[in-house]
């Protein structure tokens, strides 16, 4: 009888102790703030240029290209410099293939999940480290998604929003190299072999990359077919998410809750800032905050920052899509993370159990 208790008392003790993370505050981990800065600039910027120059959809689409800035963030300057580049390529790559199957929902989904999947392959093999692969895929869905004929009309062309991806990354790699312009930050960097060793896929690598393959897969499979193919990109980045780069059972329960939990939060902060009338300016205002604010807590807890990250994603978006003040979209984002945030919550059985998960 004893024997049929254990696995009942072993998920009960792990619910609670995923629960209970949600008042768990981690202790700071070194200065976020220089990093932050530099998201905030690189995603705010963009806007603010489109504002004044009469573009303000294409500012939108060129501040994505800030997720060049939060890639490997612990290298010193000089190093970045050397790696960054290569980050900054990805994403200009994702757009333009997002952009190039956008009129096929099935070449789409198809698409999404190969690139997940070949590109958490990649990160996980050369031990990029957070935020791993997460805004690759995040980037070809965004351009598939705003490049998708509605009506047989397409409001932003590939050709745009590639180009508006690359300039944005661009400008964000230039940010990122503020700190040179101070001599002491200059020189001692490592080969690049060194600093992105591999490429290699220990037990670990290859866990965490078979729990993506199966939430790309299976969040693509569920998107298209139950929930929405033009949502499919946001299922499974929300999986993505949540697995993260930590391995465990315990860990993988946890960020999933915290996700769920944060993104809801977030959606009421979204629609609160979308119900004031904002001038386009001041959106862009809004944005960088808001990035500056989720590099400061993301390390700290997890549900705290996606209350920040969700209103983020969700302007971006939803100003791309003109959907700025829909309920709809909001719940049906709150959905489509629930339902990936879940399925990446069950992959974390993979692991080994462990004492502390």
């Amino acid at each position: 009888m004893s024997a049929r208790r254990q696995p009942v008392a072993g998920w009960s003790g792990g619910a609670r102790r995923a629960v209970g993370s949600l008042r768990t505050v981690q202790p700071p981990l070194g200065k976020r703030w220089p990093l932050a800065l530099q998201a905030g600039v690189a995603i705010s910027t963009p806007v603010l240029v489109g504002v004044l120059t009469g573009n303000e959809s294409l500012g939108l689409l060129a501040s994505s290209g800030a997720f060049t800035v939060l890639h490997v963030g612990m290298l010193p300057v000089a190093e970045r410099a050397k790696v960054l580049p290569m980050f900054g390529l990805a994403l200009v790559l994702a757009a333009a293939l997002g952009s190039s199957l956008s009129s096929s929902p099935v070449a789409t989904g198809i698409g999404l999940a190969v690139v997940s999947i070949v590109t958490a392959a990649a990160y996980l093999a050369f031990r990029v480290g957070p935020p791993g692969s997460l805004f690759v895929t995040l980037v070809y869905g965004l351009a598939a998604h705003v490049t998708a004929p509605v009506d047989g009309v397409a409001h932003v062309s590939p050709a745009t929003m590639v180009a508006a991806m690359a300039c944005g990354c661009t400008f964000a790699y230039l940010v990122a190299l503020t700190p040179l312009l101070k001599r002491a930050n200059r020189g001692g960097a490592r080969p690049l072999g060194e600093i992105l060793p591999g490429p290699s896929l220990d037990r670990t690598a290859r866990e965490m990359l078979a729990r993506i393959a199966i939430v790309s897969l299976a969040g693509t499979a569920v998107a298209m077919l139950a929930v929405d193919p033009t949502r499919a990109y946001w299922v499974v980045g929300a999986g993505i998410a949540v697995i993260g780069a930590r391995p465990g059972r315990g860990v993988a329960a946890s960020r999933s809750l915290h996700r769920i939990v944060g993104t809801i939060a977030g959606a009421f902060i979204y629609l609160g800032i979308a119900w004031i009338p904002l001038p386009a300016a001041a959106v862009a205002l809004v944005l960088g905050a808001l990035q500056f604010t989720v590099e400061l807590i993301v390390v700290r807890h997890y549900a705290l920052a996606l209350t920040v990250i969700t209103p983020l994603v969700l302007i971006l978006t939803s100003a791309a899509t003109g959907t700025a003040d829909s309920l709809t979209t909001v719940a049906e984002r709150v959905i489509d993370t629930a339902v990936g945030a879940s399925i990446a919550g069950l992959t974390g059985l993979l692991h080994n159990r462990r004492p502390s998960s």
